[in-house]
């Protein structure tokens, strides 16, 4: 008997963590480092190291607390939908009591260390973060109009201003600028994935600019985008936050994001859709590591 408890409590807590969206949880707090590592200009001491350790448990708590309610609250849709049919809650393997009391203790146990270890400012944008997460965009946004991930990319956007904001308990231009670059990079990198999975968002009934607007008009608006971004991307350098290495990067990845974007302006594939989410991902990835490389070395 104890070893069937054991397991079942074993396969609870696996679906539970999944519920997180681990992979999205370290794209975000690898996002809050690099605004916490920014904002302190030198070796940092023992004392904010320790500091950013907290705020970052703190950040992946209510991350994921927010991603739980994202899933209980999209599990219908979930189900439908190739690319999130796996999922605990749209499987109906986890109910929606145990989730939504998951997602409370996860939420206030992040909250309390923001707020009593790290400061106030942090807890409260960090919550405000969820909030703008799991209730507008999930509740009202996604739902209701094509530009849900344009809006909604606010809170995705926050995790190097709450990084900026665990190590300064205020928000700088500094962490204003990541946030910018952020959040012009989110709609291509969403719209690319909605490309070669449309007939799943169709399915959903999701308002996504590909369903409702059509696949010539998405390419276009995502090769605007990532001409805006290439331009916000290179704002840390003129601003003097940053130095050559990480210009020549910037300059070189946005430069290959355009083209990855005007090729499928010019001829539409799903393939090149593909293509181009997946660099999306090393663009931000590698934008932010060239950044930290940069800080340390010059």
């Amino acid at each position: 008997m104890p070893t069937i408890v054991t397991r079942n409590s074993l396969v609870v807590l696996s679906q539970l963590h999944a519920l997180t969206k681990p992979r999205v949880l370290q794209l975000i707090v690898f996002c809050a480092l690099v605004g916490m590592v920014m904002a302190v200009p030198k070796i940092p001491t023992l004392n904010e190291i320790q500091r950013a350790i907290l705020a970052c448990v703190g950040i992946w708590l209510v991350a994921g607390a927010a991603a739980a309610i994202n899933c209980l609250v999209e599990k219908e849709i979930d189900a439908k939908m190739k690319r999130t049919s796996w999922r605990p809650t749209a499987q109906g393997q986890v109910d929606g009591l145990l989730t939504l009391l998951f997602s409370s203790v996860l939420c206030v146990a992040g909250s309390a260390l923001l707020y009593f270890w790290i400061n106030p400012l942090t807890m409260w944008l960090t919550l405000g973060t969820f909030l703008g997460y799991a209730v507008i965009y999930t509740l009202i946004l996604k739902p209701l109009t094509p530009q849900n991930i344009v809006i909604g990319g606010s809170s995705g956007a926050m995790p190097p201003v709450l990084g900026w904001a665990a190590m300064t308990d205020q928000v700088g231009p500094e962490a204003l600028l990541l946030f910018l670059i952020i959040f012009l990079w989110t709609p291509p990198h969403f719209w690319a994935l909605a490309l070669y999975r449309v007939d799943e968002y169709r399915k959903s009934g999701l308002p996504m600019l590909p369903v409702t607007h059509g696949t010539n008009f998405t390419c276009l608006q995502i090769l605007l985008y990532t001409l805006i971004l290439l331009a916000a991307c290179l704002m840390p350098f003129v601003y003097g936050m940053s130095s050559w290495l990480y210009l020549l990067v910037a300059l070189g990845l946005s430069l290959v994001f355009v083209v990855h974007a005007f090729k499928l302006w010019r001829q539409y594939s799903d393939e090149q859709a593909r293509q181009t989410f997946k660099f999306s991902l090393v663009h931000l990835s590698v934008l932010f590591a060239a950044m930290l490389v940069d800080h340390y070395l010059f």
